[in-house]
Parts: C-alpha cells; sequence; structure tokens
C-alpha cells in the first residue's frame, strides 16, 4: 500500500503545476458557476459552514467555497499540491488552511466539519473504505459529503480491451497529459483494487456497510456540470451522504 501511495504522489508532484494551470482556468470560467450551483442545493443558506475540502489538488474547490465566506481547509497528500494551492488562494486573496494529509488518516478531531467535500480522489486511494470511514468520522451531526468521482477504472479497462486510442479529451481531468504520463495513469489506475468494481455501486455498498443510512447517487452530476467535457466511459457521478444527528442546519431541506 506505502508503495502504491508514493506512486500516487510521484504521478501528482509531476503534475502539480499545470494541473494548477487548468483550475485556475477554471475559476475564469463559467463552470464555476456550475460547479457552485451544484454544491449549494445541499448546504443551508446564510449560515458559514466549517468545510474540509479532501484531496484538494491545487485548491479549486477550496477557494471557490472560500470565496463564498465559508471557513475552509483543503489536505492533500502530495506538498506540491499543497504548494501550488496556497500560491492560488494567496493571488485570490482568500484565507483557507492548506495542509499535507493523508485522506485515509486525517489529523481530525471528530465531527469537526459541516461539510467534506471530495473531487476526483476516491479512484486514486489505495484503500478508499478507509477514506469513507474517515470523512464520515470528521462530519458533524447533521452534516453532508459530497463526492464528485466517475468509474476511471472501468474507462481503462474498456479502452484497454477494446484497444482504442488512449485520448482521455472528453474528462476535465485528463487536459494536458503526455503519453507518458497517461500511460503511468492507466498503470497507477489499474493497479487500484476499487478499479476492479463497478461504481457507482461500490460506493453505496461501502456507505451502507459502515453504517450510513442517509446516501444518495446522482450519476447526472457531470453532465449539468462538465456537459461536453463529461466523460462518456466514465460520467461524473455525485454521491451525498447525510450523517444522522440531532442537528437539521447541516443539510438544507432535511
Amino acid at each position: 500500500m506505502e508503495r502504491i501511495k508514493e506512486r500516487v504522489k510521484q504521478y501528482w508532484t509531476r503534475r502539480a503545476r499545470d494541473f494548477s494551470d487548468v483550475r485556475r482556468m477554471e475559476l475564469k470560467d463559467e463552470i464555476s458557476g456550475r460547479w457552485l450551483e451544484e454544491i449549494r442545493k445541499y448546504l443551508p443558506k446564510e449560515k458559514r459552514l466549517k468545510i474540509l475540502d479532501v484531496g484538494t489538488g491545487a485548491g479549486y474547490f477550496a477557494v471557490l467555497l472560500a470565496k463564498e465566506g465559508h471557513e475552509v481547509w483543503g489536505v492533500d497528500i502530495t506538498p506540491a499540491m499543497i504548494e501550488e494551492a496556497k500560491k492560488l488562494a494567496a493571488d485570490c486573496q482568500e484565507a483557507i488552511c492548506f495542509q499535507v494529509m493523508d485522506a485515509q488518516k486525517l489529523e481530525f478531531p471528530d465531527e469537526m466539519f459541516d461539510v467534506v467535500i471530495a473531487r476526483n480522489l476516491t479512484w486514486t486511494l489505495p484503500q478508499p473504505h478507509k477514506a469513507y470511514r474517515e470523512w464520515l468520522r470528521v462530519l458533524s451531526k447533521g452534516g453532508v459529503l459530497l463526492n464528485f468521482d466517475a468509474d476511471y477504472g472501468r474507462e481503462v479497462f474498456q479502452m484497454e480491451s477494446e484497444q482504442g486510442e488512449k485520448t482521455r479529451s472528453s474528462s476535465g481531468y485528463h487536459k494536458g497529459l503526455t503519453e507518458e504520463l497517461l500511460m503511468e495513469s492507466d498503470q497507477i489506475t489499474k493497479a487500484m483494487d476499487i478499479s476492479r468494481n463497478r461504481r457507482p455501486e461500490w460506493d453505496l455498498f461501502v456507505l451502507r456497510d459502515l453504517g450510513v443510512q442517509s446516501c444518495e447517487c446522482d450519476t447526472g452530476a457531470g453532465a449539468r456540470i462538465l456537459r461536453e467535457q463529461n466523460g462518456k466511459a466514465a460520467p461524473t457521478f455525485l454521491i451525498t451522504v447525510r450523517k444522522q444527528g440531532e442537528s437539521n442546519e447541516a443539510v438544507r431541506g432535511k
């Protein structure tokens, strides 16, 4: 597991600068408005929330949500990504606490956050079931977990079996990849156990096994947000978890 984790860190270290450039462009694009429109559906109105952006990468979600007036933390296992996130927050004049941290072993107390959010993270984790347990642990009662991801393992295996061209131009995540980095990404993806499971079915099974009583999956989220960039083989879905508890304020409409 540590060997895979180190390989993932090295891969994202190489991609950090280019990945940050893509996210900086997205901040100026109308897609940011679509992301916020989607996220706001699950947040209470007129309340400053404590939000954890787990696997923050270059800090895109963290900056978007800080601009909304929320108190935001961002964590990522790759130091180079955290450095890019800090630069982005400074350029946007947003005060965000960024830390190098493993998404599968968070260094936060129980029930600290009103919202935990992730984008394109779960598929990169050697032990994603542990990550889900951790995210639920740090989520406050009445809080919400939002996990945007896609079945990238299915995409890679499908393209391999079809011997198709290895282009990922339909997915925003894959922009700017060299052939060498694309091959490394595919190899890492195939090495992950989660890639051998159908998603989001696997995610819903794991969450229910962890005792979650209220979880939903929206398979149309990517079509609304990414539109023409939404992957055909691996469209973006949204897993939503409402943590049971006394507070009804953390999720609008609960």
